[in-house]
Formats: structure tokens, C-alpha cells, sequence
């Protein structure tokens, strides 16, 4: 595999709604040409910036490098711009391989079936120039492969990444539905924590966002505890300079003098937690209590609120006036506070009672959800001015 050159295409995917977010943690690390796609960002740099993002990038679910890209409206065309492409410059025979495939075309309708045509292509060259073929593995490939059809326009890339980005390699415990890294990571970008002063989550589930805040405020690198990439599998994987730059990336972690709170109504989701947070080693600077929301008191000042609560499509809410409750704590307990919520219920404010200073659409894998900010004022006016 040849990368001589200085500087070379890369896209980094990421969720609808964080696409700003990751063009500026791609700016601020040091990529040059950035532009903002959907669910993508675009950007240049050479190896060691490939291994800097994989590492580095908070907002991002996995990196790919475009190695080829052509235009093809049938199946012809297609598997004749395939059969001449050299995969055994990304492949060795002895290695797996496997291919993920995003189609949004009116010439190929069938996603699955597009991937099997590319794989019995890649098979068929190994087999007539060396007489032997890799081997497909979708669970745990050496190579993966990125097929992306838009109309006629196709393009295949390296995963330079392997597992999703958003797999951070702290998770040791479950509980009911837990927020992405990635989104969890974004929400808290947006919501303008910087990793000074408190942060609270009131319903932490199995402490995602917590964890996260933790290590933005820290400035631990987000696949600090991830020990393999898919770009480490490749022929030119250079491992001094991965080290070099994992070390400067380390270096850079800070003291961080804030308190980050979790609370749950739920024992078994705090146990979850608890064992993330020790997985993470992040005790020192994470407290969890078993403690309902709704029985709170403010008593960290100033505070970021931040949480996501459950809803209908991942866990049934009993109370009819959950979003009341939500609205009724925070101006009761809550005064002078920054809250932040996400929920699939995209009318969730009407049932609030407080009128939203913010409403962004985002989405938690393929819930369409809305992230609501509320600006809790102390004084009868400043309260009735937020009521709907």
C-alpha cells in the first residue's frame, strides 16, 4: 500500500445533527480541506493524521479512505471497474475480508446482493492471479471494506477503524437501552460542556454520559482503552509512529477539579454504572447514588444538567405526566440551572410545561429524537415568561 504522498482524502461518518461537531474536533486536531457532508465530514491529511482521528475524535463512528471511485449504472460496468482495480495492494490472500454497503440508487436496488457481485469479483482475482482466494469474515475481518453507491456514483473505501468508534472499550455492563458513546459525547458538546464546573445526569442509566463528561474534562482520549484498530492490519501499518502519536495524544490528559454526579432510580441501573465507571477508571472523579429525580434538590452550584430519560420506545413509562415531572423538578429544585434533555418524543416540550430555549434534531441510531434546552430562571416572571 502506497502512501508516499503528504496528503490524502479521508471521511470520517458520523450521526445526523453532529456533523458541525466533528468538523471542528477535525479542525482543532489538524486536518486541512474540511467539508461537511451528511453524516460525514470530509478532510485531508497524511498516516499519522489517519491514526491521530481513529484515536482522537470523540464525535466520529469510524474513518474511511476512499481507494477507489467510479461511475457505473449497471451491473456491467460495475463488476468491470471491479475486476480490474488491484485489491491485492489492500488484500493478502491470507487474510479476511468483509464488505459494509450504504446503497441510495435507482440502478442498484439490492444492497446485499451488490456486496456478494463485489466479493465474488475480489475471490475470483486472487484465485486466477495466485490460485488461492481470501476468506470472507463478517464478524471479525482483518479488511473491511466500505461500498457506497449514490445514483451512479460509486465509491469504496477502507475502514480504517475495524470496530465502530463509538465502542470505546470501557462498557463492561448493560443496562435498559444505553445512550452511543458518539451521541452521548455529542449531546455534551452541544450542551456546551467544556469540563469546568459540575455536571449532573439525573437518570444515568448505565453512566454513558458520565463517563463521557469525564473524559472531556480530563481530555482523555476517547479510544484510550481500545487496544486494536483496523488500520494495524494493513500492509504499511507503522507502529512507531501510531506509539509517538498515542503518546502525545496521552500526554495532553489534564487535572480536572469539578464534580460529576449521577443519579437513578433504578439500583440495577446503578450498579451498571458503577461498573463502567470503575472499567473506565474514572471513580475518583464520578459519584453515582441511587436517588429519583423528581425527589431532588439542587446542590451543586453552578451546574450542567444533562440526562436522557427513558422513553415509550425503549422502555415503558408508567406515569402519564413523566414530562410534566421533568418540568415541574426543574423549576421547583432547579432554579438558575442550564438543563439539557433528549428524547424520541418529539412533542415532549408541550407536556414540560417550560418553553424551550433550544430544540435540535438528532437521532439515537434510528430514533428520530429531539435535544431540548431549558434556561431555569429564579422569580415568578422569569418562570411564566418560559411557560407554554
Amino acid at each position: 500500500m502506497d502512501f508516499d504522498q503528504e496528503s490524502f482524502q479521508m471521511q470520517a461518518k458520523t450521526f445526523f445533527g453532529l456533523e458541525d461537531i466533528l468538523a471542528q474536533e477535525l479542525k482543532q486536531l489538524g486536518a486541512s480541506k474540511i467539508k461537511i457532508k451528511n453524516r460525514a465530514v470530509e478532510f485531508y491529511g497524511d498516516l499519522g493524521f489517519l491514526y491521530k482521528a481513529n484515536y482522537s475524535l470523540r464525535t466520529a463512528l469510524k474513518i474511511l479512505l476512499p481507494i477507489h471511485s467510479f461511475r457505473a449504472k449497471n451491473e456491467i460496468i460495475f463488476e468491470k471497474e471491479l475486476i480490474n482495480f488491484p485489491w491485492e495492494k489492500y488484500l493478502y490472500n491470507s487474510q479476511t475480508f468483509a464488505i459494509d454497503t450504504t446503497v441510495y440508487s435507482e440502478y442498484f436496488s439490492h444492497s446485499q446482493y451488490i456486496a456478494l457481485k463485489m466479493k465474488d469479483t475480489i475471490v475470483d482475482r486472487f484465485r486466477k492471479k495466485f490460485g488461492k482466494r481470501p476468506n470472507v469474515d463478517t464478524k471479525d475481518p482483518d479488511i473491511k471494506f466500505h461500498l457506497y453507491i449514490a445514483n451512479d456514483n460509486v465509491t469504496i473505501s477502507l475502514d480504517s477503524s475495524g470496530e465502530p468508534l463509538f465502542k470505546r472499550g470501557y462498557r463492561k455492563a448493560h443496562f435498559e437501552a444505553p445512550i452511543n458513546e458518539v451521541l452521548a459525547a455529542g449531546l455534551l458538546n452541544i450542551a456546551g460542556w467544556e469540563g469546568k464546573g459540575n455536571l449532573l445526569d439525573p437518570m444515568c442509566g448505565s453512566g454513558t454520559l458520565l463517563i463521557e463528561a469525564a473524559m472531556m474534562a480530563l481530555n482523555i482520549p476517547p479510544q484510550f482503552y481500545r487496544k486494536h484498530f483496523g488500520f494495524m492490519n494493513w500492509a504499511n501499518f507503522n507502529l512507531s509512529l501510531y506509539d509517538k502519536i498515542k503518546e502525545t495524544r496521552i500526554n495532553r490528559i489534564r487535572e480536572f477539579n469539578g464534580k460529576i454526579l449521577g443519579y437513578d432510580i433504578s439500583r440495577n441501573a446503578i450498579n451498571s454504572a458503577m461498573s463502567n465507571i470503575e472499567a473506565a477508571d474514572l471513580t475518583e472523579f464520578i459519584e453515582v447514588k441511587n436517588q429519583d429525580f423528581f425527589q431532588s434538590e439542587k446542590d451543586m452550584f453552578p451546574v450542567l444538567v444533562i440526562f436522557n430519560p427513558p422513553y415509550n420506545e425503549r422502555l415503558t413509562i408508567q406515569e402519564e405526566d413523566f414530562y410534566k415531572k421533568i418540568g415541574d423538578t426543574l423549576k421547583k429544585a432547579y432554579k438558575n440551572t442550564l438543563a439539557w434533555f433528549i428524547t424520541s418524543d418529539i412533542d415532549a416540550f408541550k407536556k414540560v410545561g417550560l418553553r424551550p430555549s433550544k430544540k435540535i434534531k438528532l437521532f439515537n441510531g434510528k430514533l428520530e429524537c429531539r435535544f431540548f434546552q431549558y434556561d431555569i430562571y429564579e422569580g415568578t416572571k422569569k418562570i411564566h415568561k418560559n411557560i407554554i
